[in-house]
């Protein structure tokens, strides 16, 4: 018998939309594959969505993005089920999601990360915290939601009129110049593997969230033209932050290279999985269609005990 499949998607994040198209790419994947699918968009209501989860499916297909999809909160629920889920589990989801406590993690592994401080946002909009060019973060979203680049040339700043709307802290870090590159590693542990090397271009200043989602946003060069010695660095620092954070499933990281140092900028959990997203991109050059990656995850979800 096919295994029965619920989709989760949608959720109340920043994210929603994006991971409405997700779920429903996913789902559509699924069904091709053969499984019996049951898309459910997740709302602010618990209740409901234990009763769309009971009686328990076989595996749940966490294509929820942001914050409490991607951050421990739904994993956390999902373990109490004791029933499967693609991606990571709650402790590598809330250590990813928390750009400052990863970035700790990924420097005492070896890793090159960017300076940074975390502020409130009552010092950043007293003034600089830090010399120009700087990169202002949220300390808990995805999908570079709320990330502003401060150069030396602005003279107005994109959150004055509004204030910082995006929680009680904010992480300023150093801006680090050069080229944008991202790995997908698929595995846990010391089985964990990296795909490949791409690297992202965009008009739009950075790879900010019209880059990402938009059609035409950005432009994706699979594999990355890219010394090689630098692109073996890339695979094992996207293998190790995968495994120093306790990831599963697929995971994605995200590089900067000022032509001498690559810095890894964060990890990602939940990737997305929509026609422009980068990960089914990896996966097609070593010869996975998307089927077949979907199918990978649901067949090696698991729950934490």
């Amino acid at each position: 018998m096919a295994k029965k499949i619920a989709v989760l998607m949608g959720g109340w994040s920043a994210e929603r939309e994006v991971s409405l198209v997700s779920g429903a790419a996913c789902a559509k994947a699924l069904v091709r594959a053969g499984y019996m699918v049951t898309p459910i968009d997740v709302q602010r209501d618990m209740g409901a969505l234990l009763t769309r989860l009971l009686p328990r499916p076989d595996v749940v297909f966490n294509a929820l993005h942001g914050r409490f999809g991607e951050d421990g909160c739904v994993q956390g629920l999902l373990d109490i089920l004791d029933v499967s889920y693609t991606h990571s589990g709650l402790l590598a989801s809330a250590l990813a999601m928390n750009k400052p406590v990863s970035k700790k993690m990924f420097a005492a592994a070896g890793l090159h990360v960017a300076d940074e401080i975390v502020v409130s946002p009552q010092t950043l909009m007293a003034g600089d915290p830090m010399a120009r060019p700087y990169v202002v973060k949220p300390v808990n979203e995805g999908s570079s939601v709320g990330v502003h680049i401060i150069t030396e040339g602005d003279n107005h700043e994109p959150y004055d009129d509004v204030g910082w709307p995006l929680g009680d802290e904010v992480m300023v870090e150093k801006f680090i110049p050069g080229r944008e590159f991202t790995v997908a590693v698929m595995g846990k542990g010391d089985d964990a593997k990296a795909m490949t090397v791409t690297e992202i271009t965009t008009d739009h200043g950075f790879y900010d969230y019209d880059a990402k989602y938009v059609a035409g946003g950005s432009r994706h060069e699979v594999p990355a033209d890219l010394d090689e010695a630098v692109f073996e660095e890339a695979l094992r620092s996207a293998q190790t932050a995968h495994r120093v954070l306790g990831c599963r499933g697929i995971s994605r990281a995200d590089f900067r290279y000022d032509g001498e140092t690559l810095y890894i900028l964060e990890i990602n959990t939940q990737p997305g999985m929509t026609p422009t997203s980068l990960v089914p991109e990896q996966a097609k050059l070593i010869g996975m269609d998307f089927e077949s990656l979907v199918a990978w995850m649901v067949e090696n979800a698991e729950c934490d005990p």
